[in-house]
């Protein structure tokens, strides 16, 4: 029995962190926006957001887990009413829908501007690769994130330590700003908190099965969120040695791969679409969970999958600026509601 708990807490751990770290987080965009501006300070932020990632980790799977919810619907509806709640569940449907659609635009940006092939490539890729592991549900996410996600925790800290090595540890942005349109780093801990809320919280409440007890629900929770710490953390730390360098650029963990060696840039490219692909698996999922003993279920993947297409044409840094910072303000609202009410 004991092993049978370690490997679901292992699991619902490598699903929590492959469903935030997604294309801004492993590219070190996001990393930059919210904790780097503020130089060293940002290692305070990025430390008090890692320990919040882990307490809302392990509260949530904990309510989820006590209240045996099964589903986002159910979840909405307990704390809203059926009414509202169904139709919040419906608003969510389509954050969901364009948030994988983002992904499947991501991925062929690094087909295209980084590994030299088609975009439409790259498209074509990630959905079918999609429609194959919604098949399974919740087994497919959960055994993807299992193989993916160790290969984003090595990748992600042996570029670090070794670029920090290879620097001698001195950094470019020390003292940072004070103030952003985002507050202090105080503030921005909050909100990089916020801005992953929606997702964390559409996933988990469909994760159930995998909470056999209050236990793996709390190693489950907390542990992600450390593993979340430490590959922010040497993220940030990559970026402040390099921080003049790359503080404008789109995907700057690309850029100082390249200190390693000229093929490792092509390595870090797929480490990002790996991190694209575990974000997306985890927006189809919050769909795909709801049909999962439909007798249309095959159908209804394909239309999903393939309606993400034309979406997905916008481009994604379009997608990502006119969509993410809505989705926070919903997501930690939510977060809210569910942590003073359930």
């Amino acid at each position: 029995m004991k092993k049978v708990i370690n490997r679901k807490w292992m699991k619902i751990a490598s699903i929590y962190v492959g469903t935030v770290i997604g294309a801004g987080f492993a590219s070190g965009r996001e990393i930059i926006e919210f904790f780097g501006v503020y130089g060293i300070k940002g290692i305070f932020g990025i430390t008090i957001s890692g320990i919040l990632f882990s307490l809302i980790g392990g509260l949530l799977l904990l309510k989820i887990f006590n209240n045996k919810i099964s589903g986002f619907e159910e979840l909405i509806c307990k704390i809203f009413g059926k009414k509202f709640g169904l139709i919040l569940d419906n608003i969510m449907t389509i954050f969901l829908y364009t948030g994988f659609s983002v992904m499947v635009a991501g991925s062929g940006a690094i087909f295209e501007e980084e590994l030299g092939l088609s975009f439409n490539l790259g498209i074509i890729v990630m959905i079918v690769l999609s429609f194959i592991v919604f098949l399974f549900s919740l087994e497919g996410l959960s055994f993807i994130n299992s193989l993916l996600v160790p290969l984003l925790i090595i990748g992600i800290i042996f570029t670090s330590i070794y670029l920090n090595i290879k620097e001698g540890y001195y950094l470019s942005n020390i003292n940072g700003v004070n103030l952003t349109l985002k507050g202090n780093f105080l503030s921005s801990s909050l909100l990089y908190l916020g801005s992953n809320s929606l997702i964390i919280i559409i996933v988990f409440s469909s994760l159930l099965s995998l909470i056999d007890s209050k236990k793996t629900a709390i190693l489950g929770g907390v542990s992600g969120g450390i593993i979340l710490f430490i590959l922010g953390l040497s993220i940030l730390s990559s970026m402040l040695v390099y921080y003049d360098e790359v503080a404008t650029m789109d995907i700057p963990m690309l850029r100082i791969c390249n200190y390693i060696g000229s093929g490792y840039g092509k390595f870090y490219s797929i480490i990002l679409w790996a991190a694209m692909f575990t974000t997306a698996l985890a927006n189809g999922f919050g769909i795909i969970n709801k049909v999962s003993k439909s007798k249309y279920k095959k159908l209804i993947i394909t239309l999903f999958c393939l309606l993400s297409i034309p979406l997905a044409k916008f481009g994604f840094s379009n997608l990502v600026a006119t969509l993410y910072p809505i989705s926070g303000v919903i997501g930690f609202v939510l977060l809210i509601f569910i942590l003073v009410i359930l």
